[in-house]
C-alpha cells in the first residue's frame, strides 16, 4: 500500500460525466489498497469567467477578493467530485484550503505555499477516506482566502504531496505523457518514460506547457516523484509503462548515451531594442534596474560592439503580456538611460534545446547553429544555461526550426 496524490486539470473535471471518469480511476486506486488524495482544477475555462467577473466589477479590484471569487471554481469541482466518489461506495470528503490548513503568505492572486498542516488528513487517509482538495487556494494571516496564480494547481498538488510524503505525484492532463517535442508539429515525436528534474525544469521555463514551472521546482526542491499521464488513454508504450516520470538523474538509466531530450518552442516572446545606447560603465544597469523594479522577468540579452561614436546597441527580450509595460518603464527612464530609439517586435519565437548530456558532450550549440543556418533561419539572440541551449529566431520559421532541429538530433521516432 503507498499514499499517492491525484492531479486533475480543468479539461479532466469538465461536466459531470468526466468527473465521473476521474471519480472511477481514483476509485480503481482505491481498490488497489492506496491512500488517496486527489487536487483539482476548475472545470475548464470557470477561472477565466471567474476572473472576467472581477474586471467587470472594477478594473481596479481588490486582490484580497479576487481570491475570493477565482478560488471558486476548484470549491465547486472538488465538492462534485467527493459527492461522485461517495455515488459510487467510496468514502470521500472534500478539504478546502483553509480546512487543512494550506498556509501561504499574502501576496493575493500569485500566493507561495508556505507549510501544509496535514495531521487532520493523515487522520482521514488511514481511516480509508479518500481526500478531494481543491487546488490553486490556500490561507494566508487572517484567515483569508489566497490562490497560487494561473497553473497553481500544479503547485498544489505536488506541495500536498511533499506534505503528506506520498510515493508520488500523478499530474492527469490532456497529454500522456513529456515528448520530445509537440507531436502537434512533429508527428515522430516520442513520448518519454522518465525526464530529470532539471530538464523538466528547463522545457518548462521554455515553452512546454505540460507542467507548471513552480510545481517542477517544488519537485525537484522536495524530491516529489512526478508522474504525468492522461485522464483520456491508457494506453502504455513498449516497456509496459503509463505517462513520462520526472524523477532525479540517479533514476534515469544511461545518462551518457542522453545527449538532447526535448525541444521546445515559445513565441511568447517580444524583442525590445535600445539604439544608440552610451557606451560606459553602468549603462546596461540603468535599463534593467527598472525593469526589475516592474518585476518584469528578462530573457536573452544581447549587446552590440560599440559603435564609433562612443554608443552601443542593447537588445533583449521579455514575456509577450509584459512588452507595454516594459515600453512605459523604458520610455520613463529615459533621461536617465540616454538612448536613442526604442525598437520593439513580437513576431519572434524562442526555440530551445534540452538535455543533461550536453554537461559531457561538445557541439550541441554547434549542431543547432549550422542545422538552422543550412535552412537559412537568421538567429537574432542566444541565451545558454548548463543544459539547455535557446535562440531567438522570426516567429515564421518556428515549425520549420523544431522539424530539422528534432532531426539533427536524432529525435525522432524512427531513428529512436
Amino acid at each position: 500500500m503507498a499514499r499517492i496524490v491525484m492531479k486533475f486539470g480543468g479539461t479532466s473535471m469538465a461536466g459531470i460525466e468526466r468527473i465521473r471518469n476521474v471519480a472511477a480511476r481514483v476509485k480503481r486506486e482505491v481498490e488497489a489498497g492506496h491512500e488517496v488524495a486527489v487536487v483539482v482544477s476548475a472545470m475548464a475555462g470557470e477561472t477565466d469567467r471567474l476572473v472576467g467577473f472581477c474586471r467587470e466589477a472594477s478594473s481596479l479590484y481588490d486582490p484580497q477578493e479576487y481570491d475570493v471569487v477565482v478560488s471558486a471554481g476548484e470549491q465547486i469541482t472538488s465538492g462534485l467530485l467527493a459527492i461522485t466518489l461517495q455515488a459510487m461506495g467510496v468514502p470521500a470528503r472534500s478539504w478546502l484550503g483553509w480546512q487543512l490548513p494550506i498556509h501561504t503568505d499574502t501576496a493575493f492572486a500569485k500566493a507561495r505555499i508556505g507549510e501544509i498542516d496535514t495531521s487532520a488528513l493523515d487522520q482521514s487517509l488511514a481511516a480509508g477516506v479518500v481526500a478531494v482538495i481543491p487546488g490553486f487556494q490556500g490561507v494566508a494571516e487572517g484567515n483569508r482566502v489566497t490562490t497560487l496564480g494561473r497553473g497553481g494547481s500544479d503547485t498544489s498538488a505536488v506541495a500536498v504531496a511533499a506534505a503528506m510524503k506520498a510515493e508520488r505525484c500523478d499530474i492527469y492532463t490532456d497529454v500522456d505523457g513529456v515528448y520530445t517535442t509537440d507531436p502537434r508539429i512533429v508527428p515522430r515525436a516520442r513520448k518519454l518514460s522518465k525526464v530529470t528534474y532539471e530538464e523538466m525544469l528547463e522545457l518548462a521555463s521554455v515553452g512546454a506547457k505540460v507542467l507548471q514551472t513552480r510545481s517542477v521546482g517544488l519537485a525537484m526542491k522536495e524530491q516529489v516523484r512526478v508522474r504525468v499521464l492522461s485522464s483520456f488513454d491508457d494506453a502504455r508504450d513498449e516497456d509496459g509503462h503509463r505517462g513520462t516520470l520526472i524523477v532525479g538523474e540517479e533514476e534515469i538509466d544511461d545518462m551518457e548515451r542522453q545527449l538532447i531530450t526535448g525541444i521546445a518552442h515559445d513565441k511568447n516572446e517580444a524583442k525590445i531594442t535600445l539604439t544608440a545606447v552610451p557606451d560606459r560603465p553602468g549603462a546596461v544597469g540603468s535599463i534593467f534596474a527598472p525593469l526589475a523594479d516592474a518585476g518584469i522577468n528578462v530573457d536573452m540579452i544581447v549587446q552590440n560592439i560599440a559603435h564609433s561614436t562612443g554608443s552601443t546597441d542593447v537588445t533583449f527580450t521579455v514575456p509577450s503580456a509584459d512588452l507595454a509595460r516594459s515600453l512605459d518603464v523604458l520610455e520613463k527612464a529615459s533621461g536617465e538611460i540616454g538612448y536613442g530609439n526604442l525598437v520593439h517586435d513580437t513576431r519572434v519565437a524562442k526555440i530551445s534545446v534540452v538535455g543533461v548530456g550536453m554537461r559531457s558532450h561538445a557541439g550541441v550549440a554547434s549542431t543547432m547553429f549550422q542545422t538552422l543556418g543550412a535552412r537559412g533561419i537568421n538567429i537574432l539572440a542566444i541565451t545558454t544555461s548548463e543544459i539547455k541551449v535557446s535562440v531567438l529566431i522570426e516567429e515564421d520559421y518556428t515549425e520549420l526550426a523544431v522539424r530539422v532541429l528534432h532531426t539533427a538530433y536524432g529525435l525522432d521516432a524512427d531513428a529512436a
